[in-house]
């Protein structure tokens, strides 16, 4: 983390904001996360880097807990999940180090993952000792405000073959497992406090990251997702500006590129509208393999960040049109203070994409975003 944040930080910032502070968000896996506990020479050394070089971290992705780089993690990246202490207490270590790392002008968030692999969640038990350490996170984070004076926030972020999937499904778990009566009474066990404070800590601590790759993947209205979580009055407590690949029209052409896409370290869930009938599978070689047994017309959306900067990918197209759909709500209402771009793919994009290195990448990808939202502004003000 240190080498990356040395190497490509200040570089990007120098091309894209060199005269005011610029937002950095850390991926901390739980080795990073235990060394930084255990030495506060390294958090000491971590604030000093980021106000000498005019940063602040803004928000950690607590998402994968180990390696996510380099060797192949697939479903592991969901590992441990929820129903563990170690992601519990893993998350809990990393609001503790936010409040040492982060100026008081900033409410720092942590991107958790969306509670465990679907497939594992086979019994009422399993999903409530997940809900179970939630509670225990929201009680430490209000402990953590009420000795600190900073409020660190979680955000759940959905994800396809994830327990929270869906945005309907994500709302739906908010109002019955955590804006619930019992939950609060959970929530005040740990924490010592008065259901009195509980009832409006869960909005205050808990929230979602809307990743618009994810939502799109599934096939979702962008701006209707952000219509259900207001309407159920969860925050969104990051949206992420990210960009999945789309074929609108899968052909034998169309398999023969796609392939240049399978056999990544990551999952590719890809989702299938086929006859107005939606199907999931848990990786694109999955989709192909059914295709290539029963072809025809169909469309297919896979999970594979691609640069939000590109309109398509030659043959392909990108759904970053979710993302303009997303900007164009927040010009209008913010909804939120935290805007990331999520892109970590590079290292796995076909040759054929890779025409530049990793600042130009973020610099771009930065430069859209920022621009995009400009221009929705303007356009509300004309």
């Amino acid at each position: 983390m240190k080498n990356s944040l040395q190497a490509y930080v200040p570089e990007v910032k120098k091309l894209f904001c060199p005269d005011a502070p610029m937002g950095v968000s850390l991926r901390l896996s739980n080795a990073s996360v235990e060394e930084l506990i255990a030495k506060p020479e390294e958090r000491i050394w971590l604030k000093k880097f980021l106000d000498d070089n005019q940063l602040y971290v803004f928000t950690v992705n607590a998402f994968p807990f180990g390696p996510f780089k380099g060797e192949t993690v697939k479903e592991k990246v969901y590992e441990p999940d929820w129903t563990t202490e170690s992601r519990t207490k893993y998350t809990m270590n990393i609001a503790d180090i936010l409040t040492e790392v982060t100026g008081p002008e900033v409410e720092p968030t942590i991107q958790t993952a969306p509670l465990a692999f679907r497939p594992k969640v086979t019994t009422e038990s399993y999903a409530a000792q997940f809900n179970e350490n939630i509670y225990k996170v929201i009680a430490h984070l209000m402990n953590l405000e009420k000795k600190t004076g900073r409020r660190v926030k979680l955000a759940v972020e959905p994800e396809p073959f994830c327990f929270l999937e869906t945005i309907p499904e994500t709302v739906d778990w908010f109002k019955t497992k955590m804006y619930s009566l019992s939950a609060a009474e959970r929530i005040s066990k740990y924490s010592g406090q008065p259901l009195a404070e509980v009832f409006s800590a869960t909005r205050r601590y808990l929230g979602v990251v809307l990743d618009i790759c994810h939502q799109s993947v599934e096939f979702e209205d962008i701006g209707n997702d952000i219509d259900q979580l207001s309407q159920a009055g969860i925050p969104i407590f990051k949206l992420q500006e990210a960009a999945a690949l789309r074929v609108d029209n899968v052909t034998a052409d169309i398999v023969e590129e796609l392939k240049k896409y399978t056999g990544t370290i990551y999952l590719s869930q890809t989702t299938q509208l086929r006859d107005g009938v939606i199907t999931r599978f848990l990786n694109l070689e999955d989709a192909i393999s059914a295709w290539e047994k029963d072809p025809g017309p169909r469309e297919w959306r896979t999970h594979f960040h691609v640069p939000v900067f590109l309109k398509d990918l030659g043959p392909f197209q990108t759904t970053r049109g979710g993302i303009d759909d997303a900007l164009k709500v927040h010009a209008r209402t913010p909804l939120s203070t935290h805007l990331e771009i999520e892109t970590y793919t590079w290292d796995v994009l076909p040759e054929h994409l890779k025409t530049g290195d990793i600042t130009e990448y973020v610099v771009r990808e930065l430069e859209y975003v920022r621009d995009e939202l400009a221009r929705q502004v303007a356009k509300l003000t004309l």
